[in-house]
């Protein structure tokens, strides 16, 4: 009986986003950058450690549609060692994806070059790749853009919701013909994606989210024309078809973003896929962990040495610390903040949040408004209101719309 076939699934690196980071005066980037690289680093030894046979990078290289050279050059160079290794996937999502349909993505340049060994999936394609332990039929969509996919004049002056149910046909209607011409090979057969599936559960997305997505429902992932579906988009690790026939599975994001990832574990898929019989695993990268420390210290006369005292002794080593303290108004000149943080050195960013019993507190939750763009603080605004979600979907779009127009 042939061997398996190795794939290695990840997805959603965010190369840039630089929350809680310090800026690393030997690099000239943010610690946090050097964070997402580290892990993008993991899942490549690891691939290559265990003879990988292919790999699949699900979508969203970096934070932004306009990364930093500097960022380029560093994903670029970890890219070349994974496809000087085996044949390498990279999909397009929405954060590799320009505004416009003409303008090129981040990830073109390696179409351009014609790197050996990578395949970009920048369009709806579906192709045999040969990899050392045989052959794989290998298809993936990219990120559903409206302006790409609904450019045509029969869409001019539609309602947003008949945009949506537009848009959701084409893509079914993609998927549908791929799942067809995977029929037709004798094969292992891998579905990648980045995509938002209806069922999934959602992750800290929002915080960095572009545009608006269009629910894919998991049915019609689950095709059993294949074998496993790669999905990226959605941070939080999932299978949306457990125990059924294909996996359908979200890799989920390598680092953490925000206090929102706090408890979800971060890593990559490992698949042995066979015809029929696939089997994969998740396995989890050492990701920079966040950790909320809460005190209260309105009973105390002296609210640092308090706090101080609650925070000794607990493992904070390397983590982003967040902490809560809880003050009556006339302690807040009395508590010292820089103290307190000095007590916390060995943690790689403390975030000290005041609660103040007669003060009303800001929305943002776990937030901080100077990490965030304008489009999400827009976005928060919306939610603040309590907007039926429609409405909400709507008034976003025209302010992302806005908002790219004075750009």
């Amino acid at each position: 009986m042939a061997d398996p076939i190795h794939l290695l699934h990840f997805a959603d690196v965010h190369i840039g986003m630089e929350n809680y980071g310090r800026l690393d005066p030997s690099t000239g980037t943010s610690s946090r950058v050097r964070d997402f690289l580290d892990r993008l680093d993991e899942v490549i030894d690891f691939g290559i450690e265990h003879e990988m046979d292919l790999a699949v990078f699900a979508g969203d290289a970096f934070k932004n549609r306009d990364p930093e050279p500097t960022q380029q050059r560093e994903f670029a160079a970890r890219i070349k060692r994974l496809a000087d290794a085996v044949p390498t996937l990279l999909l397009v999502g929405n954060h590799d994806m320009p505004g416009m349909a003409a303008k090129a993505s981040s990830m073109d340049i390696f179409q351009a070059l014609d790197v050996p060994g990578v395949i970009l999936g920048a369009r709806p394609e579906g192709r045999v790749i040969e990899t050392r332990n045989g052959p794989v039929f290998l298809a993936w969509m990219p990120y559903p853009s409206r302006n790409r996919l609904l450019a045509r004049d029969e869409y001019q002056g539609n309602s947003i919701e008949e945009l949506e149910m537009a848009l959701r046909k084409v893509v079914a209607e993609i998927l549908g013909d791929l799942a067809l011409q995977a029929e037709a090979h004798d094969m292992p057969r891998v579905l990648a994606g980045h995509l938002a599936a209806a069922e999934a559960k959602l992750g800290s997305e929002r915080t960095v989210m572009l545009g608006r997505d269009v629910a894919v429902f998991t049915s019609t992932l689950a095709e059993p024309a294949w074998d496993y579906v790669a999905l990226g988009h959605i941070h939080k690790h999932q299978d949306l078809n457990p125990g059924g026939r294909p996996p359908v599975v979200y890799s989920g994001s390598l680092e953490r973003i925000d206090f929102g990832e706090e408890g979800e574990p971060k890593g990559f898929c490992w698949v042995e896929l066979e015809r029929g019989g696939t089997r994969w695993s998740f396995h989890q990268v050492q990701a920079r962990p966040f950790k909320t420390v809460h005190v209260d210290a309105r009973d105390q006369s002296d609210p640092t040495e308090a706090t101080l005292a609650a925070v000794e002794g607990m493992s904070l080593a390397g983590a982003v610390v967040r902490l809560i303290i809880r003050l009556r108004a006339d302690q807040q000149t009395g508590f010292r903040e820089r103290e307190v943080e000095a007590g916390l050195g060995e943690a790689s960013s403390v975030v000290i949040v005041r609660e103040v019993e007669t003060e009303a507190r800001a929305r943002l939750g776990d937030l901080s408004p100077e990490a965030l763009t304008p489009i999400q603080l827009v976005d928060i605004f919306f939610q603040t209101r309590q907007e039926a979600p429609e409405r909400q979907q709507a008034l976003l779009g025209r302010a992302e719309e806005l908002m790219r127009d004075t750009g």
